[in-house]
């Protein structure tokens, strides 16, 4: 995939999250060394092949469920299907998701 390198390393770590495990903006941020989890948001964001490079495992600071391309209910789900537990996670109108 093309990107800047920025983008390429912010890729590479969305692939070692774990199935079944999450990691939010500013974790992937202090691992990269960079200040701005929105600028971590931003290069999720252009990952143009979300189910290989798996986007739907980021999630924000606080358990907020956001920024999917696929819609915040395909997250859930993704998530939910892998066993992960959605009891401390809030969607974007601030419902807890512990369906």
């Amino acid at each position: 995939m093309r990107g800047s390198g920025f983008r390429k390393a912010v890729w590479e770590v969305l692939l070692t999250i774990p199935f079944g495990h999450t990691m939010t903006y500013g974790e992937i941020a202090r691992r990269l060394g960079c200040k701005s989890a929105q600028a971590v948001g931003g290069a999720v964001g252009h990952n143009r092949i979300s189910l290989i490079i798996p986007c739907h495992r980021v999630v924000g600071a606080g358990g907020s469920l956001t920024g999917y391309a696929g819609g915040i209910e395909r997250k859930a789900r993704l998530l939910r299907m892998e066993g992960v537990d959605m009891s401390g996670f809030l969607s974007l109108n601030g419902e807890l998701r512990d369906e």
